[in-house]
């Protein structure tokens, strides 16, 4: 699937989920803008890789969890073309019962998760509405957004926030030609679950631990599916879809465009209070 043309910007592209991201929209042919607050790994990102004549790179790092710095990051991102968004850039925040929390630690991981994707939209939607060629912003969801999930207290809320957010800020747009979804990716190797392993099962919880450990060990690099689908969320294939959260793993995004009319006339996707009737039951008033 060819971006060649098409602007991107990835947060949290120095490492990760986000850095194969990154290198998967280049091989694509994409220009890319990419966000992390190391600069250094930054730079480093798409080593190896070749470069065709027009495509364009810009490196530019920001701290998400300092305000100035998201701000300074703003100034630079207002004057550029940019197509496609996506929010990758996260923080696990501190691990344990709520009351063992760091409360710093914590509110830092909803500024990271929720504030930063939130800012960074509120720039940029009204840029790509005027440019009036449309437009796709992705944010990664992750675990806790559609269930509970014990231990990751801070982590779970901003994730189900951004969903939430994501799918006002898709109704918000609807006519504008810019669309907005949600990946949920996943468990995928990554350091966030190497710290998870780390802590141990006593302040991450059994189960956390025990499938943080499997997926390490596994040792699998992959995140092709995730890079993929978002390929596709940028293509003018999925023009027609927004306000979903879609798993790159075990939704049949590929054929997305092709259910868009029912799709986009469901819950099919979204996060939705079940009631008892949902389940067989009357319970009545």
């Amino acid at each position: 699937m060819s971006l060649t043309g098409k602007t991107a910007l990835i947060t949290g592209a120095s490492r990760g989920l986000g850095r194969e991201l990154a290198r998967s929209l280049w091989i694509k042919g994409a220009n890319l803008i990419l966000v992390a607050s190391n600069e250094n790994l930054l730079q480093l990102t798409l080593n190896g890789l070749s470069r065709s004549p027009e495509q364009k790179l810009q490196c530019i790092p920001c701290d998400f969890g300092n305000e100035k710095s998201l701000a300074e990051l703003g100034e630079k991102l207002k004057y550029l073309n940019i197509d496609a968004v996506i929010n990758n850039a996260a923080t696990q925040g501190p691990i344990g019962q709520l009351g063992d929390n760091d409360w710093d630690d914590w509110k830092r991981t909803i500024q990271i998760n929720l504030f930063a994707p939130a800012y960074i939209c509120r720039l940029l939607v009204p840029l790509m509405v005027n440019r009036k060629t449309g437009g796709s912003i992705i944010n990664l969801s992750g675990g806790g957004a559609v269930g509970p999930r014990a231990h990751f207290s801070a982590y779970a809320s901003s994730k189900a926030g951004l969903v939430g957010f994501s799918a006002t800020l898709a109704e918000e747009l609807k006519g504008s030609g810019v669309r907005v979804n949600c990946i949920a990716p996943g468990p995928l190797p990554t350091d966030m679950l190497r710290e998870v392993v780390e802590v141990g099962s006593d302040i991450a919880g059994e189960n956390e631990f025990r499938l943080a450990s499997k997926i390490v060990e596994q040792n699998s690099e992959s995140f092709s599916r995730v890079a993929e689908l978002c390929a596709f969320l940028i293509s003018e294939k999925s023009k027609e879809i927004s306000g979903k959260l879609i798993s790159a793993i075990w939704d049949p995004w590929e054929r997305l465009n092709e259910l868009a009319s029912v799709l986009n006339n469901s819950d099919i996707y979204t996060l939705r209070r079940i009631v008892p009737e949902d389940r067989g039951k009357s319970w009545g008033k």
